[in-house]
């Protein structure tokens, strides 16, 4: 459940969606038929522990081709297609990774790791071709996942942004001038300011071009200060290993516990306001179908700025670098997708209020694959919300042209 407060205006604070509930599925996503569920319990090589849900089709009809879908930390196991795709025919193995509910020390490297260990399980089932399902956070994933390992037969992507830390790179606040001080705020740079174009909700606001093309270029100043701070603190704890080598244990424990404690040390970041993207409140920055608004505020994106809401707000140094730093993450679409062979679909709702259709498009015109193909849900949500059927009809008519 999701926590708001009333002041004695009326107005709602701290209204926001809880992360996950987006993607279970609704009444008006029943498929109409009996699809059977299997829990699955599996351990990654590296200890990494990946569990979720084998949906099958009813019971009698045999599949051929596997869709495994995942979040890097949402529990795809309930995920709206899962029933949906089963019911056209396919397994489907929803699954979180280790780090679900908390990506505080999300790394990549390791999620891939984990979505290898259900690839390889639906092969062992049996599977003659699997295919990489990404929505949101997961289409990077699943992409870096093919790219990296070279696993999956296909990848599919249904509102899948060019990764979380670019994702990150348009929605910080680049107006912060203290990292310590969440209410530290450079006026000129600040999307929330009257004098920047900003109005109270539910107005829309006005910012000028160049202003935003300043804001962009200060938001990712900011991304890099933070990867600084981030890239210095791993840094100093590799210093010390040579010494920690070095040094008997026995004879000097003094000595081997300072340099022990500091080679393992990890920095704690927190991020303050990461809910800033001036196209939130601006319709005419990058026009599409959506209203104003962000997905992760509701309905206006000022007081999960400020409060509760937004990414990435804690982090440890290698979990930000791996997984928030537009700059430094290696889950991006925009390197992973030339390597990304397979047969590739992206369906883009054009009423997402985070992702651009630009955005989509790049993806797609980015992929290495020669069959390569693009649906549009016109005025469809991130969450496409009551357009799921239509949205897993386009899956299972392409997988049907395409795999066993």
């Amino acid at each position: 459940m999701y926590v708001s407060r009333m002041l004695d205006d009326g107005t709602m604070l701290g209204s926001s969606r809880p992360f996950g509930l987006g993607y279970w599925p609704l009444p008006e996503d029943e498929p109409g038929v009996a699809v059977q569920r299997e829990p699955v319990r599996l351990v990654s090589p590296d200890g990494g522990l990946v569990r979720g849900v084998l949906w099958t089709p009813p019971a009698g009809q045999p599949w051929k081709t596997a869709v495994i879908l995942s979040h890097p930390r949402g529990d795809f196991s309930v995920h709206y297609a899962c029933p949906l795709l089963a019911a056209a025919g396919y397994a489907v193995l929803g699954f979180g990774t280790r780090y679900m509910n908390n990506d505080t020390d999300c790394l990549h490297e390791a999620c891939i790791t984990d979505v290898k260990t259900a690839h390889d399980e639906m092969v062992r089932r049996g599977a003659e071709a699997v295919v990489l399902l990404g929505n949101s956070g997961g289409g990077s994933l699943m992409a870096m996942a093919n790219a990296e390992l070279g696993i999956g037969d296909g990848w599919v992507g249904v509102a899948a942004h060019p990764g979380e830390g670019v994702f990150m790179l348009q929605v910080i606040d680049p107006s912060v001038t203290d990292e310590d001080d969440p209410f530290s705020t450079d006026p000129e740079l600040d999307m929330y300011h009257p004098d920047n174009g900003w109005r109270p909700w539910p107005e829309p606001s006005s910012y000028d071009p160049a202003w935003v093309e300043r804001y962009r270029e200060a938001q990712r100043a900011r991304v890099e200060r933070i990867d600084a701070v981030a890239k210095q603190s791993i840094a100093d704890s590799m210093s010390v290993i040579p010494d920690l080598k070095a040094v008997d244990k026995s004879s000097d424990p003094t000595g081997y516990r300072e340099l022990r404690r500091r080679a393992v040390f990890t920095k704690y970041l927190t991020i303050y306001r990461t809910l800033a993207d001036p196209a939130y409140l601006d319709l005419s920055i990058d026009p599409d179908d959506r209203a104003l608004g962000s997905l992760f505020a509701f309905p206006d994106p000022f007081d999960a700025n400020y409060g509760r809401g937004g990414l990435a707000r804690t982090m440890t140094a290698r979990g930000w670098l791996s997984t928030w730093s537009g700059l430094s993450s290696n889950a991006k679409l925009a390197d992973t997708m030339p390597q990304v062979k397979v047969p590739t679909l992206l369906i883009h709702p054009t009423a997402d209020t985070e992702i651009r259709v630009w955005q989509a498009k790049e993806i797609v015109d980015a992929a290495g694959a020669d069959d390569a193909t693009y649906i549009e849900m016109p005025g469809a949500l991130h969450y496409l919300e009551g357009d799921r059927p239509e949205a897993m009809q386009h899956v299972a008519d392409w997988l049907g042209a395409r795999y066993p």
